[in-house]
């Protein structure tokens, strides 16, 4: 990008009420049928639009069109039976209702395709597009086929490959893979679970980045927070293989967290998308507070590498709060550019 500090969003942002159930996860649609897709796809303009308005520089979906991050994709794909569910630890932190994977998983069809031409032909913007991580989707199912989470995780990886390159070719210019779980399970992690991710890349030309959070403001992700302790030093445990890997860019929970900025200096030389915005409160960050987080991270980040974003997505908060917050975002990065400007 020419920009300077170019803006984006790490992921969703609130549905408009007629749509669904305000500050909701995994909220039901409130229309049908064609009415639901026109619904969705006027929820997208209107997320555009208030990104656009707010001055964010790489824009996407803001994840109008699916209820949930991870199960809105493995609900298009054969072998997972979401009547047959299970209940599951998801990241070792609180219990959900699951489906099952009762055979060979495989992609019949594309998923997003459509949507991301759609948004494409909205905006003259780069546009970002979130998948979920391989890794991730393993701890969201009960796996009563494979009877492997490594075996799962690469037929995954496969599948999203396939789905990569069709976002690819339909113009998105930056593909982010979710993968809250790579701060929960570093063996794995660092096994395989980093080389399932550069399968899911292989052979794409456009930017390509992984998002690794400490989750949505939610209480069960509120209270894990609270047991960590002074200093959250997960992204220690994978930022070594990480930046030695072929991922562009990693996407990284800083503001008003417990994360030690100088852990940046293992992935010096990637491009970093900093988490500037905390998506836990509905207090709204001051660009001054925006700008200081950006200065702090630029430390350890090279400024024509570093993109400031929000710490998750804002799915669970309330539109007002969540265009307030993207403002704050833009006004911060606005300021630190100038300031860089007249060095």
């Amino acid at each position: 990008m020419n920009t300077l500090l170019p803006t984006s969003t790490a992921g969703s942002l609130p549905k408009p009420i007629w749509l669904a159930e305000p500050e909701t996860l995994w909220s039901p649609w409130k229309l049908e049928q064609n009415s639901l897709l026109e619904g969705k796809y006027d929820a997208l303009c209107l997320s555009l639009h208030e990104q656009q308005l707010a001055g964010i520089d790489i824009v996407s979906d803001g994840e109008q069109t699916r209820q949930h991050f991870v199960t809105t994709f493995i609900e298009h794909l054969s072998g997972v039976d979401f009547e047959e569910r299970k209940t599951v630890r998801i990241r070792d932190r609180y219990d959900a209702s699951v489906p099952s994977v009762v055979s060979a998983v495989s992609r019949q069809r594309p998923v997003f395709i459509e949507d991301a031409k759609f948004l494409r032909s909205q905006t003259n913007k780069p546009i970002k597009w979130a998948l979920p991580g391989p890794m991730t989707m393993i701890d969201t199912l009960y796996d009563d086929y494979y009877k492997s989470r490594e075996k799962l995780v690469w037929e995954f990886a496969k599948i999203l490959n396939q789905e990569a390159k069709e976002l690819e070719a339909v113009g998105v210019d930056i593909i982010q893979f979710d993968e809250p779980a790579f701060n929960v399970f570093f063996d794995d992690v660092n096994e395989w679970g980093i080389a399932c991710l550069e399968r899911a890349i292989e052979g794409l030309k456009c930017e390509t980045a992984v998002h690794i959070c400490y989750g949505y403001g939610i209480k069960a992700n509120t209270d894990w927070k609270k047991t960590l302790g002074n200093e959250w030093r997960q992204y220690e445990e994978v930022f070594p293989k990480l930046q030695k890997s072929n991922i562009d860019i990693i996407s990284l929970e800083c503001h008003n967290s417990h994360v030690p900025l100088e852990l940046l200096e293992l992935i010096r030389g990637k491009k970093v998308m900093v988490g500037a915005i905390d998506v836990a409160t509905n207090k709204i960050e001051t660009p001054d507070e925006v700008a200081n987080t950006i200065r702090k991270a630029l430390k350890f980040v090279d400024a024509d590498k570093l993109y400031p974003c929000t710490n998750c997505g804002m799915a669970p908060l309330s539109r007002t709060v969540a265009k307030e917050k993207l403002q704050a975002l833009s006004a911060g990065a606005s300021i630190v550019r100038k300031e860089l400007a007249l060095l």
